[in-house]
C-alpha cells in the first residue's frame, strides 16, 4: 500500500509541474463544479462481519485546474470537498426482520491526478482520477430493529454494538472512470467511483476487538461545471 500512495503522489507532482520538456502543449484552465450522487459502503472487519451494501449520500464541490496537454491526454489537478455518508449494514441471515446499521458522516477531501482524452471545447471526454483522499468523522448513528440481544450475537462481533469511534481522521485511495460532456452552457459529467480506506475506524492493536476495521466505497456521481479562466 505504501507503493500506491508513492505512486499517487509522484503523478500528482509530476501534472502539476510546467516541465518543458515534457509538455506538447500548455494550458492554464481552472474550472469549478458541483457533484452529487450514492454511496455503497461495506466496512472491512477482522474478524470479518456478513454484511450487504450500506446505501448513502455524497456531494460537493470541486475545483481542477488543467496545466497542460501531452500527447492526445490531458492533464489536471483536482481537489474536492464533500459531504459523504458511509457505515454498515449488518446481514442477519436468519430469516427474520432483525437488522443493525450504523450510518457515519465524513467531510471528505480527495486530491486527483485528472487525465482526460477527447474534446477539449465541445463535445465528449472520458477521464480517469486517481488520488489520495482524507476523511473527517462528523458523527455517527446506530440503528437496532427487531427482538434480539447483544448476548445472541457471535462472541466477535459483541463488541461493535454501542462502540463509539476511534479514530476520526481517516485516508486512502481512491479512483474513478467517467465522461464528461463540454458545452456552451457548462460541463456535465457522470463518474464511478472507488475508495480503499488504509486506516481503520477503531483501534487495531492486539489487545483491540478489531484487527481491521476500515470504509470501502463505491460511488456513483452525476455533475455540473464551469471555466473560471
Amino acid at each position: 500500500m505504501k507503493r500506491i500512495i508513492y505512486i499517487t503522489i509522484l503523478l500528482l507532482t509530476t501534472f502539476g509541474t510546467n516541465a518543458s520538456a515534457q509538455i506538447e502543449s500548455p494550458r492554464s484552465i481552472l474550472e469549478i463544479g458541483v457533484a452529487g450522487g450514492m454511496n455503497l459502503n461495506r466496512m472491512e472487519f477482522q474478524p470479518s462481519i456478513r454484511q450487504v451494501l450500506h446505501r448513502g449520500f455524497n456531494g460537493g464541490i470541486s475545483a481542477r485546474y488543467t496545466s497542460e496537454k501531452y500527447f492526445s491526454m490531458i492533464c489536471a489537478a483536482q481537489v474536492e470537498l464533500n459531504f459523504s455518508q458511509r457505515g454498515m449494514t449488518e446481514d442477519f441471515d436468519d430469516g427474520t426482520s432483525n437488522s443493525y446499521s450504523r450510518l457515519l458522516n465524513y467531510i471528505e477531501i480527495p486530491f486527483f491526478a485528472h487525465l482526460s482524452w477527447g474534446k477539449e471545447e465541445r463535445g465528449l471526454q472520458f477521464f480517469i482520477n486517481l488520488g489520495p483522499q482524507f476523511g473527517f468523522f462528523i458523527n455517527e448513528r446506530e440503528h437496532y430493529k427487531g427482538n434480539w440481544s447483544i448476548g445472541d450475537r457471535p462472541a466477535t462481533i459483541a463488541p461493535l454494538y454501542g462502540k463509539s469511534i476511534e479514530n476520526k481522521f481517516e485516508y486512502g485511495i481512491a479512483g474513478g472512470l467517467g465522461l464528461e460532456y463540454k458545452s456552451k452552457i457548462g460541463n456535465f459529467f457522470i463518474e464511478g467511483r472507488y475508495y480503499y480506506g488504509l486506516s481503520d475506524i477503531f483501534g487495531n492493536s492486539k489487545t483491540d476487538d478489531f484487527g481491521r476495521s476500515a470504509n470501502t466505497t463505491i460511488t456513483a456521481r452525476i455533475g455540473y461545471s464551469i471555466r473560471i479562466f
